[in-house]
């Protein structure tokens, strides 16, 4: 069992009242950063006067006592694992490499190995940048877990910088093919409503209220569709918000085949135009059907553009064949 140290705080005063909880933790415990108040706080480590309190944004009420749960610490890095790497591009600064379904990208609570990182980490060695933090070196931009696709890692801590100016000016060409419910309206447009925390399934993202989220742009071109139960459409983000054309086109009721989060439940409706072939297959998705196929973004070192393409993995492929001979 981990062990863990409690940090027990002094009551809070009256002057120190509306201050978010993650600001007013890290002004009182200045040898833990913000963003580690933040994951120990959300991970349920942070009581208010006995009560486990899990949103960071909290607001501080005086006279209240909070109290620090702070596991033993981890092992330093994670360690590098013989698995599989579909590599694309390759140089002395960084790698891409096209990650398929079901390969988390780096350590966290639930998947502390097996990841690609670990794989990162036997494929590059000493040389990978470790700015990301030790449990994800390298780490610049990610995929979610059952998403497939390119993704672009650092192997140098110069690279690392550089790769993160260019996604902070959205300066990455990044598109996606995803399969939706339904044809969007009209067939070419984009999704522009911010992105923040589902405000009653926390653990969820949400198109959210102006100010509540952040900004986050889709734009998207239904490439097929297949008798208005579903259509294949072409994604290019222009912000990269956690979960966002999921989010996004859910909002908009045109949810991922195979979303396990977002889905909803109003596939029956737009599944009875098809086959029953072609039904059962969607149905039994088991991931959302989005795949990251284009890259493209100037070197961070020597300055060439560099771009990359990747086919559709085959579970995704398969679905559009079939859906094709009909």
């Amino acid at each position: 069992m981990t062990e863990t140290t409690r940090i027990t705080l002094p009551a809070t005063s009256l002057e120190e009242s509306g201050i978010r909880l993650d600001k007013w933790l890290a002004q009182a415990v200045p040898a833990l950063s913000r963003s580690r108040l933040k994951a120990l706080i959300t991970t349920g480590q942070v009581s208010q006067d006995g009560l486990t309190i899990t949103d960071p944004s909290a607001v501080v009420k005086p006279g209240v006592a909070f109290s620090i749960d702070l596991p033993e610490p981890e092992p330093a890095r994670p360690l590098g694992q013989p698995i599989a790497l579909d590599v694309r591009y390759e140089d002395a600064h960084l790698i891409i490499v096209n990650k398929p379904p079901g390969l988390v990208v780096h350590p966290a609570p639930g998947n502390l190995d097996q990841t690609l990182v670990n794989a990162l980490i036997a494929h590059c060695g000493d040389s990978l940048s470790g700015i990301g933090g030790v449990k994800r070196p390298g780490i610049v931009h990610r995929l979610d877990k059952e998403t497939s696709g390119l993704l672009v890692a650092a192997k140098t801590d110069a690279a690392h910088r550089g790769l993160a100016r260019l996604f902070a000016a959205h300066d990455i060409e990044r598109a996606y093919r995803a399969l939706i419910w339904g044809v969007p309206i009209p067939p070419i447009g984009q999704f522009s409503g911010e992105i923040g925390r589902d405000p009653k399934h926390r653990t969820r993202m949400a198109v959210v209220p102006e100010g509540r989220g952040r900004s986050a742009l889709t734009r998207y071109k239904v490439l097929k569709s297949w008798k208005g139960a579903v259509s294949l459409a072409e994604c290019r983000l222009e912000t990269g918000r956690t979960h966002q054309i999921r989010v996004h086109f859910a909002h908009a009721g045109h949810a991922l085949v195979g979303d396990p989060v977002y889905g909803g439940k109003t596939r029956g409706v737009r599944l009875k135009n098809l086959p029953d072939e072609n039904r059962l297959q969607l149905q039994a998705f088991p991931r959302q059907a989005l795949h990251a196929f284009q890259l493209g973004f100037y070197h961070p070192i020597d300055g060439n553009y560099l771009k990359f393409y990747a086919d559709d993995p085959q579970d995704f492929n398969e679905l559009i064949l079939n859906l094709d001979k009909d």
